[in-house]
């Protein structure tokens, strides 16, 4: 968990990270650490102001990132009690309140702000998430769609699996071993709406 709070746009950022590294004795106990950023030499998002605590300030706080443009979902983490991306998500402009970061929420945490997904990706394996068939295509070639049986695929592709929906769950925070989640059923559907799958019986 972080916790930033914005002391002036063209100033600097004062923050506290709560830091915890379960597997690391030394480091079992969690504690709240403090952190100072000139926002002149901050980018906008959240994710930068980790990335400069990261390089430059402390290099043992740890989090996921990667692409940086809210494609792969490696940022996830909970922003002022909204789990979100880090990369999409704006340093506040308003200094009168804090902003807190903290790692997904009811997962287990591998350290800092790395939340552990096994679970998640076990999960979504479970469902077969690809296209599967018994006759082959044609000639070796591809299987057409319509543009209506392409259409029903839309808004259900675009997931990133990044499990912001899936931690912000009230049934899956106590029911997370059995209850596949908003993430994984949404993915299921995705193949099962697809026109070219073969296996929508199962």
């Amino acid at each position: 968990m972080a916790n930033f709070k914005s002391i002036a746009r063209l100033g600097t950022i004062t923050g506290s990270a709560f830091r915890s590294a379960p597997a690391i004795r030394t480091m079992a106990t969690p504690r709240m650490q403090s952190y100072t950023l000139d926002l002149n030499k901050t980018g906008p998002m959240m994710l930068d102001a980790l990335i400069r605590i990261k390089n430059e300030v402390d290099p043992t706080l740890t989090f996921r990132r990667s692409c940086r443009e809210g494609i792969c979902g490696s940022c996830a983490m909970n922003i002022d009690g909204v789990n979100t991306l880090a990369c999409l998500c704006r340093i506040p402009a308003d200094t009168s309140k804090e902003t807190k970061i903290y790692p997904l929420p009811h997962t287990y945490v591998v350290k800092d702000i790395v939340p552990d997904l096994t679970q998640f990706y076990k999960q979504y394996k479970s469902i077969k998430p690809y296209l599967q068939r018994t006759t082959p295509s044609p000639n070796g070639r591809e299987y057409l769609q319509t543009k209506e049986e392409r259409k029903k695929l839309d808004g259900l592709y675009e997931c990133i699996l990044c499990a912001c929906c899936s931690t912000s769950c009230p049934s899956y925070w106590w029911n997370s071993e059995e209850y596949l989640g908003p993430a994984v059923l949404m993915q299921s559907y995705r193949w099962l709406a697809d026109s070219r799958d073969e296996k929508t019986a199962e």
